[in-house]
């Protein structure tokens, strides 16, 4: 590993980071994040309780719960075998160092997500290194690394020195900016702060306590700078400063990104051991994802996507209107309405309400021992309502699943490869160009009698059900349920002779 001499600081740096410390303290908003990291280096650092020490620290934050079960059962870590339902376990098979990282990684960008900036510097270098982490991991992937997290986190942190400053010491930002220019801001900072903006980062690491492995990454090393003894630490600096300058490139989203992109792969591919090309498939993927997660980015459109939220939030209240005064007419149609009459409606309010591109009733015939379609709406649905039919008899598919729990169930991401086994081979047949789904099940004195089906293709790019949609899904649900038991109620009273 390359190694630095340890230098002596400048009084004006002392004062740099004193002033910084003191900031922080005032402002109160990272120091969120020292909080968080200090169970989680504890967890880390623990002795003969490493483990449980982890577990709990993972369990006191539902959405990193989320994350370390996902990368436990991620394709990654498929050579252990049986699925991983217990954070417990997911910590064995993981180690503390992996979910530490992931950890940390998560705690920064949750600090960086909620802190507001007061200035449009601060939000632009915390969503850069956002972006950095995201190219990182990436390549991290790319590289079969089974370091991802450290990658991500050792990238993020990178930035570190000019988020400090841009958001704790703004004025000392338009100095740097003053006097170096935008963009070149770290030529001038020994001169304005008495030290580099990189060492203001490898500081703030310090004083934070993070481990030395992350600190050692920290460090921009550039392609001509390899020697002998190349280490970890080593690949990780290479990767955060591949990363940041890729970031730096990608913000902007033109024909010079472009073409940076294409030479920062080319200088850092034999560092790294990954092909230039492979690189530049990751930037390309995390320029993706970036385009849907960031959100002052020029990359991102923001004022494209604030558009569209909003657009698409009129048409989600307009639609909760159409669902509630569906109920509504239902409920006004009470004991006269036939069975079929309610299935009707609730469809109609529901393919309107929800905007589904398709949407389907499917009835139980229990002499057949099937469920066929009766009732479709949406474009090429009538030719398509011969061919939606499938046995009764259970098979543990997402379908089966919803009547069986007699609970509506959301598929988010229909194409997730992993979800493809909980699909059942007449929905593959029909219905797959279907981008997310909802089934709306039907049970009447606790057996299934049908269910309502719904779904959005890719004009719909992301789909998420509110509780006052469910809640008003059930609704819907609920008086088609009740109709159908009063007909049932009504069929066990005629005699059996005048049924003969």
């Amino acid at each position: 590993m390359t190694t630095h001499p340890a230098t002596q600081r400048s009084a004006r740096a002392d004062a740099t980071l004193s002033l910084l410390w003191e900031r922080i303290r005032r402002r109160g908003d990272m120091p969120g994040f020292t909080k968080a990291i200090s169970a989680i280096l504890a967890s880390m650092r623990g002795e003969d309780e490493r483990e449980f020490s982890m577990t709990q620290t993972v369990l006191s934050d539902p959405v990193l719960t989320q994350k370390v079960l996902r990368l436990a059962n991620s394709g990654m870590y498929s050579a252990f075998g049986q699925r991983i339902n217990t954070v417990s376990k997911a910590v064995l098979v993981l180690g503390t160092e992996a979910i530490g990282h992931l950890a940390l990684g998560l705690k920064l960008i949750e600090e960086l997500s909620k802190s507001t900036p007061d200035t449009e510097s601060a939000h632009i270098e915390m969503e850069k290194a956002v972006l950095a982490g995201m190219v990182a991991q990436q390549i991290a992937a790319s590289a079969a690394s089974r370091d991802t997290e450290e990658a991500v986190v050792c990238s993020i942190l990178h930035s570190l020195g000019r988020m400090m400053v841009t958001f704790y010491m703004p004025e000392r930002w338009s100095q740097l900016r003053q006097a170096g220019g935008a963009g070149s801001e770290e030529g001038a900072a020994e001169a304005v702060l008495g030290l580099s903006l990189e060492a203001v980062g490898r500081a703030t690491a310090e004083h934070w306590g993070l481990p030395r492995n992350l600190i050692a990454g920290m460090r921009r090393l550039d392609p001509a700078e390899r020697a002998e003894g190349f280490g970890h630490d080593d690949w990780l600096a290479a990767l955060g400063t591949m990363s940041t300058q890729a970031a730096d490139a990608l913000w902007h989203d033109d024909e010079a990104a472009a073409e940076r992109v294409s030479a920062l792969a080319e200088s850092y591919a034999p560092m790294l051991g990954v092909e230039a090309s492979g690189l530049i498939g990751a930037m390309d993927r995390a320029r993706d994802s970036a385009a849907t997660d960031l959100s002052i980015a020029p990359l991102a459109r923001p004022a494209e996507k604030r558009a569209k939220l909003a657009a698409a939030t009129r048409k989600r209240i307009a639609g909760n209107r159409v669902l509630m005064s569906g109920v509504s007419d239902m409920r006004d149609a009470g004991a006269e309405a036939t069975p079929g009459q309610m299935m009707s409606m609730a469809l109609e309010t529901m393919h309107k309400g929800l905007s589904f591109s398709r949407s389907f009733a499917f009835l139980r015939n229990r002499r057949e021992g099937c469920y066929t379609a009766r009732l479709g709406l949406g474009e090429g649905c009538k030719a398509m309502l011969p061919h939606l039919v499938f046995d009764d008899v259970y098979e543990p598919n997402v379908f089966h699943a919803a009547l069986g729990s007699d609970r509506v169930i959301f598929i988010e991401n229909a194409r997730d490869t992993r979800f493809a086994a909980k699909l059942p081979g007449w929905w593959k047949g029909t219905l797959s160009e279907a981008l997310c789904f909802v089934v709306i099940p039907l049970c009447a004195h606790g057996q299934p009698v049908g269910f309502i089906y719904g779904e959005w293709d890719d004009s719909f790019p992301s789909v998420v059900l509110s509780q006052t949609e469910f809640s008003l899904l059930n609704d819907l649900r609920g008086l088609v349920v009740r109709s159908v038991e009063r007909r049932h109620q009504a069929e066990a009273q005629v005699p059996a002779a005048a049924r003969t």
